[in-house]
């Protein structure tokens, strides 16, 4: 299983260099989890630096995968991982519903770098 954080949504629909890395998890739309946090932020940039057709149109290509709302599991999840690790909270409820599913967290965000089940790649120019 799979989730992917939202910078690499958002590098993937904006075609950024680090696109090819995160079209892999994202193709795979049996195995992707997607964490409706994740909708919220990818839209909410998209909608900034495009427009809202544009940005419903990439968040309703994000609904081939699991959609994974937030619940009380993943809610104390979270606040733990955010708590011992220092993370924001969209970070840390993304990070939690990932580890609740068994999944891989695909990532470009430099505070993941380390964490174990994290596929991390540095961010280009």
């Amino acid at each position: 299983m799979n989730v992917v954080d939202s910078s690499g949504w958002i590098e993937y629909f904006t075609a950024g260099r680090n696109a090819d890395f995160f079209s892999k998890p994202i193709r795979d739309v049996d195995n992707l989890i997607v964490p409706t946090i994740c909708i919220y932020e990818v839209f909410k940039r998209l909608l900034a630096e495009r427009d809202e057709d544009s940005a419903l149109l990439s968040v309703g290509l994000m609904s081939y995968g699991r959609e994974v709302e937030l619940d009380r599991n993943i809610a104390i999840d979270a606040a733990q991982i955010s708590r011992e690790s220092k993370l924001a909270m969209a970070d840390s409820i993304i990070l939690a519903t990932a580890r609740a599913h068994n999944a891989t967290l695909w990532t470009q965000d430099e505070h993941f770098k380390d964490i174990e089940g994290v596929k991390y790649i540095e961010k280009k120019g």
